[in-house]
């Protein structure tokens, strides 16, 4: 889907992109870095938008430097800032960009109200834009993004401003983008662990140049650690320190996990027991049940894409929280 060959990207004071290659193939992918890590900038010139210093790059088999309209008729945009006119429904502008993406009238009509009850906003779609919430207004940018139906869209931080539940709801529209309508995304974020459970592949850039670049299976193996995650209850208060004092007096090696299972803080829930063979997880289980705790999940541990990239940029071992 794209292919960057040496590219790269100088301004006067700095350097946005240094001699960057790297080849995205059809699915979701993640384009991952802190803020002025050059995602924008990449999306830009991928976009025809922004001449690139030196270097080549193809979008769909065609050239960023001569082909930018006929990329940007095959590919759908959102933007990073809020760009919606404050007086115009939804319905309105994503009407007005499905003819700029030259729909005739009727499909583009057709296509709009399609595409706004695929994001959420059938109900609200005659609403003056400037009364919606950041939530609703980051659904409009990907309803005008998929509009036309193109072969990939280029999401810029579609989770900038959202709060968890609106992050978590807007990953899923992402993800279905790809497994309902087949369409490739490259979605760019600051926010390694929003990409774990929606991106297949993972592009890592740090200062212009390439990290890593990996399918998300790869970044997150599973490991040599049993995830425990308990409640307490009456007949133990401090269940965690209880299970912890059974296990390791049963020869097992035990450690406080930083992070619950699902990447949240663990809060001391949580512990991280080395597994020795299969009779570990009978180990656990009956330490539990001897307790009277609730066990909420018991599991091997995954990496999670924060930790292996600390581990590279570091040179370490990925860090046991």
């Amino acid at each position: 889907m794209i292919a960057t060959e040496s590219l790269s990207k100088r301004f006067p004071r700095v350097t946005a992109l240094d001699r960057l290659s790297v080849d995205i193939a059809p699915g979701v992918t993640g384009l991952v870095g802190a803020n002025g890590a050059g995602k924008s900038t990449l999306i830009k010139i991928l976009l025809g938008l922004s001449p690139a210093t030196e270097g080549r790059a193809a979008v769909l088999g065609l050239d960023v430097a001569t082909e930018g309209s006929a990329i940007r008729e095959r590919v759908g945009y959102m933007p990073e800032h809020d760009c919606l006119p404050p007086d115009v429904s939804a319905t309105e502008f994503v009407v007005h960009m499905a003819r700029m993406s030259g729909l005739p009238a009727t499909a583009a009509r057709e296509r709009t109200a399609d595409t706004l009850r695929h994001v959420g906003l059938y109900e609200e779609r005659y609403r003056p834009m400037g009364g919606y919430s950041t939530g609703m207004k980051q659904r409009v940018k990907l309803a005008q993004a998929l509009v036309h139906d193109p072969q990939l869209v280029l999401l810029d931080e579609p989770t900038n401003g959202l709060d968890p539940v609106g992050r978590d709801e807007m990953l899923g529209l992402i993800r279905r983008v790809h497994t309902d309508f087949g369409i490739s995304v490259l979605v760019t974020s600051h926010l390694l662990g929003e990409l774990e459970r929606t991106c297949d592949h993972v592009v890592v850039i740090d200062g212009g140049t390439l990290l890593r670049s990996s399918s998300t299976s790869d970044f997150t193996q599973a490991t040599g650690s049993l995830a425990v995650e308990v409640t307490d209850t009456d007949a133990c208060p401090d269940g965690v320190a209880a299970l912890h004092a059974a296990l390791t007096g049963a020869r097992l090696t035990v450690q406080p996990a930083g992070r619950a299972l699902d990447g949240s803080p663990a809060s001391g829930r949580v512990l991280l027991v080395d597994v020795v063979d299969e009779g570990t997880y009978d180990t656990v289980r009956d330490a539990v049940a001897e307790l009277g705790l609730g066990l909420v999940r018991m599991e091997q541990r995954r990496h999670r894409i924060a930790e292996v990239f600390r581990d590279e940029q570091n040179g370490g071992a990925p860090d046991a929280a």
